[in-house]
């Protein structure tokens, strides 16, 4: 059965990673590709077979012949976009975070249950092949009981789009937290399975370009985007912090900016029985309690094409998948405890 779909957003994230997985499905037609630049949907059509090139996604909504829609919008406009396809009767995928903010998230989930309409959320670490192996292994128990998780998502000097949508917290709504650091919270809540939050305590830095005409740097992401001379940095690019749940405690840094030249990406998985270190997007370590270590040498297939196959394979079943909305609502909330903690400079309870 051929899956019609559009695809609303048509900037990084959907050139580098969505796009290319779904023409790449002989069974799905881009019927759309929007975006408010239309050179930008344009190109959605001339590389990845999209049929046509809008900028008003309701022109998508209200065609009966879609039944499927990709927001892969700036994070600010998730909301909105997503409200409207489910209320047009779409499922709808939705790349990370959720929105701006955990009420607005929990929002999006109820219409999509009102709906009777899929959501699912674009946590793409849920289908790396890394990811997957480490939380069989937690189900079978050879990492016995995990008491403690620690991730770094630190980097030099890799502020994003400095002083445009990535730094403005209206548009964003966060910075490195909500920029890196759900991937690696998510995919931990993912590996740990059933977690219960119980307390996070954290704080938030804005340090390395309070003034934006002196932050230097090597590289910049999405670095056609900043706005250095008139644009806002009202963002983080340093958090930390500690959070309890009813499984495992876990503790984070996080950095897009610091002054030490390394980048630290990896996940410590500690259990009683055994422990895990993963590099972020990578492959892992599994150190056992006979001194042994193990460096499993397997082929990692593309997470987003897998995520969209898993996708598009949900809603023709009508059956939620592992990404749906209602099982990612728990980092949503996380992230806001998170903000919350070092907006207070207190512990937060759940």
């Amino acid at each position: 059965m051929q899956k019609i779909v559009a695809v609303i957003g048509c900037g990084r994230i959907a050139v580098g990673a969505h796009l290319p997985a779904l023409k790449k499905m002989e069974d799905v037609r881009i019927k759309y590709a929007c975006d408010l630049i239309v050179e930008k949907a344009e190109r959605a059509v001339t590389e990845f077979g999209a049929e046509q090139a809008i900028t008003d996604y309701k022109i998508a909504l209200a065609d009966p012949e879609v039944q499927t829609v990709f927001v892969l919008t700036p994070n600010y406009a998730h909301y909105v976009v997503t409200m409207d396809a489910l209320k047009a009767g779409k499922h709808v995928f939705c790349e990370k975070p959720i929105t701006v903010n955990y009420k607005l998230s929990c929002e999006m989930a109820q219409e999509a249950e009102k709906q009777g309409k899929l959501l699912t959320i674009g946590v793409c670490n849920r289908f790396h092949e890394s990811v997957c192996r480490i939380a069989q292994m937690n189900k079978e128990g050879l990492l016995g009981n995990i008491y403690h998780v620690y991730c770094s998502f630190r980097a030099h000097r890799s502020i994003p789009g400095l002083g445009g949508a990535f730094t403005n917290k209206k548009e964003s709504g966060g910075g490195v937290l909500i920029d890196w650091g759900i991937h690696y919270l998510d995919l931990i809540l993912y590996i740990l399975g059933g977690v219960e939050l119980k307390s996070v305590t954290a704080n938030t830095y804005s340090e390395m370009a309070k003034d934006m005409a002196a932050y230097q740097y090597k590289s910049m992401w999405a670095e056609d985007t900043k706005r250095i001379e008139d644009g806002v940095n009202d963002v983080d690019d340093f958090v930390t912090g500690y959070i309890r749940t009813n499984k495992a405690s876990i503790s984070f840094n996080g950095a897009w900016a610091q002054n030490i030249g390394i980048s630290d990406t990896y996940i410590d998985f500690l259990g009683d029985k055994g422990g895990v270190r993963m590099d972020y997007c990578g492959h892992f370590t599994y150190y056992k309690n006979d001194l042994t270590e193990e460096r499993p040498d397997f082929e990692i297939p593309p997470m987003h094409e897998l995520e969209d196959i898993d996708f598009l394979d949900a809603c023709e079943k009508g059956i939620p998948n592992r990404s749906n909305i209602n099982d990612v609502l728990e980092s949503a909330k996380l992230l806001d405890a998170i903000y919350e903690s070092a907006e207070k400079n207190c512990e937060i309870t759940f």
